[in-house]
This record gives C-alpha cells, structure tokens and sequence, in this order.
C-alpha cells in the first residue's frame, strides 16, 4: 500500500511502528503504553505551578509541560520561573529549540499549529513526548552495572525466606470467617486486620515490589548483555508470587468485604436493638397503668355529663391507642428483623416482644369492653337524665304554685269591710277545690322520682349528687305540700276571725254615722243662723248681741252629744276602721265645724261688742250704723254657699276684698286714686290679708264722719284701756282689743319716751294723733 501511495493506511503503518518501538514498552508503576508514559508525565511535571498533564492534546499547547520535563532532568538548559503561560509559542519554541540542540530530539511539531488548533494531534504530541521519555530513561539505565548477579541472589533470598512463607501463613488467617457477637469484638478484628494493612502488609509488598524489580532488572540486564535470562525454580517464579499474592489479595479483599459487611451486620444490630429498646420502654411506658384504668369502674358513681366526659375521654384514649398501633408493629418488625439476623440476644428480645403483644391484646379486649360498659352506662343515664328534667319541669311549676299557695295561704290580709271578708272566703274556697287536682299532680312526680329510682337500682347504678336540672328534691317537694294542706286550716280559721272583726266593725261605723250624720247638719245650721244674725240689720245691736249670747248657750248645751261621738270615734279607731260608707261626715270634719262655731260665734260676738263701743265712742247713730252694715253686705260678693266654712268650706262672712272695697268707697262718693286708695287700703289692711272686715269698714267710716275731736276721744279711750297711764302696754292692748286690731296697734304705735315709762310701754297718744291726720307715725 506505501507502493499503491495510501496515505491513510501509510500513516496508519507508520504509528502503529512508533507505538510498538516507541511507546508500548514503556512501563511505570504497573501501566504501560500510553498509561505509563501519561503518569511518567504527571509524576515528572507534578511539582510545577501552571502544569496539570491529563491528556496528550490540550495540557501541551501552552509549552509549559514540555519545559516542565526539560527542567527536571536538565534544570541548566531552562529558567522555568521566566517562562509565562501566556505566551505558549514562545514556551513551545523554546523547548522545541533545547530539544533538538542538547537532547538530540528533531523537531517533530510546529508552534503555531499547536496553538493554533483547538485540540492538537494525540498521536504527534504523544509520539515526541515519548522521545523525552527514553531520552532521560535511557540515560538513567546507564548506571546499570555488573550487579545481575547480586540481583538473582537477592531474587531467591527474598522469594525463599520472605514472601511465600509469609503469604501461607497468612491466607488461613484472612480465611478464619468465625464471626463475634459483639461490636467490640469486630470492632478489635477489624483493627487487627488494619494494623495487617499499615503495619505488617507493606513491608512484604515492598519486599514483592523489589523482588519484581530485582528480577526485571535483571532480566533486562541479561538481554543487554545478551546473557540467557534467569529462570527461578519451580514455584519461585515471580508468576507463582503474582499468583500467590493474587490468591493472599483475593482472601484479604474478602475477608475485608466480610469484616465490613459483618460490623454492618453488628452495627444494624445494635441499632436495631437499641431502637427496640427504645421503642419498648415508651411503649411499656405509655402502657403504665393502662390496664388499671381500663379495669376500673368509675362510671358507676358518675352522672350523665361525667360519663359523657368519661366518654370522650375514652374516645380520645382509643385514638391514641390505635396511634400507638404503629408501636407495636415497629417492635414486632424490628424483634422479627433482629432474628433474621441471628441477633445474639434474640430469646431476650422474644420474649419481650411477646410481652409487649400480649399485653397490647389485653388493652384492645379491655378498651372495647369499656366502651361497651360506657355505652350502656350513658344510656341508662340518658333515660334518668330524661326523667329528671321530666321531673324538673314538673316540679317547678308545681312548686311555684306551692309557694303561691302559701304565700296567699299566708298573706296578712287587711280589709275593711263584710263585702271584702267575703271575697277572701269566696277565693279561699274556689282555692282548696284546687287542692285535689294539685295532689294528683304531686303523685304524678313523685312517680318520676320512683322510676328513676327503679332503674338505679335494677342495673346498679349508683345515683349521686342531685337533680342537675332543678334543686328541687322529691323531699322538698313532699315537705312543702305538708306544710300547705297545714296552712289550709289555720287559713279558714283567720278568715272567720276576721269575718267577726268585721261584723263588730260594720256595727261601730253605723253608730257613729247615725250621730255624726245629726251633729253636722247642725253644725252648719247654726253657723248659717250666726252669719244671718251678724249681718242683721233690722234690729239694734244690743237685739243682736241677745240673740247671739242665746245662740252661745246653746252650743255649749250640745258639747255633750259632740263627746258621745267623740267616745265612739276612739271605738272606730281602736278597731283600725278608717272609713265609713253610712256618713260623709268625718270626726276631723265635726271637730273643725265644732270649733269654727266656737270660733264664730266668739267673734261674732266681740265684733258686736266693739261695734257698740265704737257707736258709744264716736257718737255714731244706729242709723248710720245700719247704713254702713247696708253698704257693707251689697258688696260682700259671697254666695249663700260661701258663708261659712265647715265641713272644707272657708268662711267668708262679713269681709270685701280691695276690688269691692274700693267700689264701695266710690259708691260712697269718695274720688279716689291711687295713691289714696293705697294710703286707705293700709288703714284698714294694715296686716295686708288682702280683705277688709266689717269692722275695719266701720273704723275707718266712724274716723270720715267723725267731728273734728275724734282724736281727743280715741287717746280717752286709750287712757281708759291703761288706768289712766299716760302709756300703754302690749299685754293691755292684747287683752282689751281683739286680736287684728291690737296687733295692728301694737306694730304702729311708737316706744313711750316719758320718765313715767316702763319696760315696753308704746305711745298712744301720738298714735291717735297720726291715725287722725294730726301728726306723721
């Protein structure tokens, strides 16, 4: 094909020449070829910064690797530390250069292809690679000297005395599979067998290393010199060593792989013996008195709502018991997984486990049990707890109305008449017609309290506490009754006392109205009589005062009848009867018509009286009198009604008030205005009532007509009222006059300043004085 110009299988003949000569006799360190040269390469370029040699394309283009080789065999034909990596064709030029000038290698690569292509030629750069190798190789066999045979002795020595022996004697000892049962004890097997590996192993792999190098050495030594090669007896060969190691390599690597996989074994024993441990004791843990709970029979003491609490809480037990499910599993699959192991320890480990299982039936048989037993329980519950609001429900209405019954059974009733006594009666007796029909009632709840009853003691149920719905107890309720078919008697026998209190009452209230209904008409009659007789003006005042002295004598002639209804009102009070439909009449009304007669006809009388002296004082004629009385009562603007005031009517006789007063005057011919009429209104209303009585009215007439000594004539009478003194006192003035007009006098008249005064002495003189017009108060 070189003739047939193939270029292809040429250059293909070509590498395959330079790769059988040039490169698969290279060995180092067990590879070969290719292999070998790569790791002479990395080996030798190692140490430099800037080189990492992994293949026979890329790690060469920067010039470095190849200067790196150069300067390890040959540091005086490069300056490695000025080489720079980025400049990799003046690196490769440089090596290329000291190659072929001092190494004897040709130039075989061109710079800038290398540089200039992204993956350089494999075979090119490995090929001029491999020049480098049996440059400096080559050089190094060199030295090799006369020592074949010091090496073909020290080959048998050592094969003889070291390698094989040591390897018999070894193999049975990596063949001893017996296992420990303790992690300690592989623990200490795997440790022999590492100070095997670090103490006892290399030195015999050096001694084999040299022995091949020995041999090889020699070998090569004796094809150099064209000696015959060496042949160790049979079975020292160096192939029965590599076989020999090979067979010690293959049982350590076993052994090894048994040691690991039985601690592994070991390991996941413990683990999982440990785990099951733990697992067992938070199992045996949470099972504590599981037993003792589930055993127990709380739920017979208990009421509806804490079995429902005893429920849920049971409920909640069976979650977390069917959670713990997984528990047990977990222990039974890691008990069942330790003998599948050989676990040691495993009839420990059984028995336990079985333990465990047990006792996680026994709590599924008793936890089912206790439901049923609970689910029963509640439902006998559920039927009392029915019956019981049955009960409540019943018993509260029917007890409110106990308490209504008693309370009217009770009831500190008032009244004040036969009708209302009766009514009592008519309400007690439509009450007690009740009274049957209350006590069927009664049996009706009392038989709910029976049946309940019934039941606890049938399935033995142990009722305590009370009713939760009322506080109503069936004692309660049967104590109460009692007390109101008591009460029903006691209550007929008040309402008959009470019958006879009114009956007597009834007799006193007619008593009294029969006289109060005289005594009041009376009353009125007489004061009407009086306020005719103290208007009168057809006879004189002395026929007046006759009349009105009669009239007083008979008022005090009745005072008797007065005290007889006075005696039987103290009756009527003392029987606490404070009404009377017989009369309209009240004690308190006949009291104040009583003492407004008095009153009246006192008055009446004084007011004539001091009519009579003021006619005799001031020379006053009857006629003028009758006169003034004529003025006087067509301006008393008072109906017949309003005469008196008895029984609530004011009384009103015998006085104007300003309005009529005033058009009085006018009607008199008096030209008044204001000013005046104020001035007159304090002569005659000097306390400012706001009425004017007759006798004002016949004060202040006698002063208009009175001649010009009217003063002279009232100091007379002054002197006359105070024996004489030039003074008066407050207590003369009082006694002699009537009440208006002493204290009329008194607010009026000034302090005597004479040396005759005594301790409150008033000055009548200027007093008439002023009252007349003669000086200033």
């Amino acid at each position: 094909f070189i003739v047939d110009g193939n270029l292809k299988m040429t250059l293909g003949m070509i590498w395959t020449i330079i790769l059988r000569f040039a490169i698969q006799d290279i060995s180092v360190e067990e590879t070969s070829a290719k292999e070998g040269l790569l790791l002479w390469c990395q080996r030798k370029t190692a140490p430099y910064r800037n080189v990492n040699v992994q293949n026979f394309h890329i790690s060469w283009k920067d010039g470095l690797a190849l200067c790196a080789l150069i300067h390890r065999h040959r540091p005086d034909l490069i300056d490695y530390s000025k080489l720079r990596k980025d400049d990799p064709i003046g690196n490769l030029n440089t090596a290329f250069e000291v190659a072929e000038k001092y190494l004897d290698i040709p130039k075989m690569l061109d710079a800038e292809d290398i540089v200039n292509t992204p993956k350089p030629d494999e075979k090119a750069i490995m090929t001029y690679v491999s020049c480098f190798y049996h440059a400096f190789a080559g050089a190094e066999q060199v030295k090799v000297t006369t020592t074949n045979e010091v090496r073909r002795l020290g080959y048998r020595r050592i094969n003889s005395k070291l390698n094989l022996p040591w390897i018999r004697r070894t193999i049975p000892w990596l063949e001893n599979r017996v296992a420990e049962q303790t992690m300690r004890a592989m623990q200490q097997k795997l440790e022999d067998f590492r100070d095997y590996r670090r103490i006892h192993k290399p030195p015999r792999v050096q001694e084999k290393c040299q022995l091949e190098i020995n041999f090889n050495t020699l070998q090569t030594k004796l094809r150099l010199s064209n000696r015959p090669a060496f042949m160790p007896s049979e079975g020292k060969m160096v192939s029965d060593i590599a076989n020999a190691w090979k067979g010690l390599e293959q049982v350590e690597k076993g052994y090894e792989e048994w040691l690991l996989t039985e601690i592994r074994r070991l390991e996941r024993l413990d683990h999982l013996a440990e785990k099951f441990k733990q697992k067992c004791s938070l199992h045996e843990s949470w099972t504590t008195g599981k037993e003792h709970l589930l055993s127990q029979k709380d739920y017979e003491t208990a009421s509806l709502m804490e079995i429902r609490a005893l429920m849920r809480k049971h409920e909640a037990f069976e979650s977390d018991l069917a959670a713990h499910q997984d528990r047990v599993e977990q222990i039974a699959a890691i008990a069942q997984e330790l003998n599948e192991l050989d676990y040691h320890d495993a009839a420990s480990v059984n028995t336990r486990c079985q333990g465990i299982c047990d006792q996680w039936d026994n709590l599924g048989t008793l936890t089912q049990k206790r439901r049923d037993a609970l689910e029963r329980v509640e439902k006998l519950w559920e039927t009392i707890d029915q019956l019981y609001l049955e009960f409540a429900k019943r018993a509260a209405p029917f007890n409110n109305w106990m308490d209504g019954a008693m309370e009217d059974l009770q009831d500190m009733f008032i009244v004040h008449s036969i009708e209302e006594i009766q009514s009592l009666i008519t309400a007690h007796d439509q009450y007690k017609a009740t009274l049957p029909e209350a006590d069927k009632e009664r049996i009706a709840i009392m038989g709910i309290q029976n049946e309940i009853t019934k039941i606890a003691q049938t399935y033995g149920i142990k009722l305590v506490g009370v009713n939760p719905y009322t506080v109503l107890s069936p004692q309660d309720i049967t104590n109460k009754w009692e007390a109101v078919k008591q009460l029903v008697p006691h209550r007929d026998q008040m309402l008959q006392e009470e019958v006879a209190r009114q009956q007597a009452n009834e007799r006193l209230r007619r008593s009294f109205a029969a006289q109060a209904n005289i005594i009041g008409p009376w009353i009125q009659t007489k004061m009407e009589e009086i306020g005719h007789v103290s208007v009168d003006i057809t006879g004189s005042l002395e026929e007046q005062m006759n009349n009105l002295k009669q009239y007083e004598q008979n008022i005090i002639n009745y005072k008797s009848n007065i005290d007889k209804l006075e005696g039987d009102h103290q009756l009527i009070q003392e029987a606490l009867v404070f009404d009377n439909k017989h009369t309209n009449y009240t004690m308190e009304h006949v009291r104040v018509g009583w003492e407004q007669l008095l009153t009246t006809i006192a008055r009446t009388i004084n007011e004539v009286e001091n009519q009579i002296l003021t006619r005799d004082a001031k020379g006053i004629s009857q006629e003028q009198l009758n006169e003034f009385r004529a003025s006087f009562n067509h301006f008393d603007r008072v109906s017949e009604m309003g005469l008196i005031i008895v029984f609530n009517l004011q009384k009103r006789n015998g006085m104007m008030d300003p309005d009529d007063f005033r058009a009085c005057l006018i009607s008199m011919g008096y030209d008044l205005g204001e000013v005046e009429f104020a001035r007159i209104m304090t002569l005659v209303d000097p306390n400012n009532t706001g009425v004017v009585t007759f006798q004002a009215f016949i004060d202040f007439m006698t002063r208009e007509t009175a001649e010009t000594d009217t003063a002279e004539q009232v100091m007379a009478s002054f002197k006359i009222l105070a024996s004489d003194k030039s003074y008066i006192t407050v207590e003369e003035l009082r006694r002699e006059l009537p009440p208006e007009q002493a204290e009329y006098c008194i607010c009026r008249m000034t302090k005597y300043a004479g040396p005759d005064a005594s301790p409150g002495a008033l000055d009548y003189i200027s007093f008439s004085s002023a009252l007349y017009g003669e000086s200033d108060l």
